[in-house]
């Protein structure tokens, strides 16, 4: 049901691993025809992608269910982003596949954006490239032209994060919303070399956006929902690297707390390292520059 979802919205299966000796399956889709940032690259070689866990027996178990992030007490991981072409007709298209929305274009305030609802109950941000006034009438949509575009996480405390994410990971502020009245801002990171906070972030994948409600810093009791506690959802952002063993050592020496180090346990090609709010990061090797761990 959920590769299928994906799939209409665009996405192609492009690699999956079977995990039957721990009972569970990984799925990698990705935008992937010829108008598409990345076609036909090796998954680790990609701006965007989404991976998929399936663990064995879940879809017989209707009592089975798992946190969205977006309900108390268990909010962290807000959504994953597709920016489209044409978003009435690509939100109509949805629609009539009998896809659920959380928010229409049409409900409330925000007439620009639109929450489907994948079948486990994930956010899914269709955003436009165009101007949505200009796209008005337009009744169709290729989704050739899809992006997988951004991940979005809820932080306690952003100058922290920000921190994190662009001294420690390497990635640039790409872009800032600021929502005083609204006692929230939004922050938009990716790996775009010169980006100066400036950047129009619609046209791209790979985006992390950290959301930010003021205060939640000043308390020293509130924290997010990593998706990985019970109940689980949420697994892991993932960035690739030039050289998974210098990385490593370059976190080591900056101090990071590692949830899982290179060396750990018999996985021996991947590491997780946890961000200022507990999320997971796994850092993988790049196969297309240095292909050196069995990927």
């Amino acid at each position: 049901m959920s590769v299928k979802f994906y799939e209409h919205l665009g996405m192609t299966l492009i690699e999956k691993f079977p995990i039957a000796e721990a009972k569970f399956d990984l799925y990698f889709l990705a935008y992937d025809s010829p108008n598409a940032l990345s076609p036909k690259a090796h998954w680790s070689d990609r701006q965007g992608i989404l991976e998929l866990t399936h663990n064995y027996g879940t879809e017989n178990d209707p009592s089975f269910a798992i946190a969205n992030g977006n309900k108390e007490p268990y909010r962290g991981f807000g959504h994953v982003c597709v920016s489209v072409d044409n978003i009435q007709a690509a939100c109509e298209r949805i629609s009539s596949a009998g896809y659920r929305f959380q928010k229409k274009l049409s409900d409330g305030r925000m007439r620009h954006v639109a929450f489907a609802l994948d079948p486990d109950d994930y956010w899914v941000e269709i955003i436009s490239d165009n101007k949505v006034e200009d796209t008005e009438g337009i009744k169709e949509t290729d989704t050739s032209t899809y992006r997988m575009n951004h991940t979005m996480l809820r932080v306690k405390d952003h100058e922290q994060s920000l921190t994190f994410y662009k001294d420690v990971l390497g990635m640039s502020l790409l872009r800032t919303s600021e929502n005083s009245s609204s006692k929230f801002n939004l922050y938009f990171l990716g790996y775009v070399p010169g980006a100066n906070n400036d950047v129009n972030t619609h046209t791209l994948e790979g985006v992390l956006e950290l959301t930010w409600n003021y205060g939640t810093e000043k308390d020293a009791e509130f924290k997010y929902h990593d998706g990985n506690a019970e109940p689980q959802g949420f697994g892991h952002i993932a960035i690739t690297v030039d050289d998974l063993d210098a990385a490593c050592q370059r976190f080591e020496e900056k101090g990071v707390r590692w949830k899982k180090r290179l060396t750990d346990g018999m996985m021996k090609q991947m590491a997780f390292v946890l961000d200022p709010d507990g999320y997971w990061v796994e850092v993988v090797q790049n196969q297309k520059i240095k292909a050196t761990h069995n990927l």
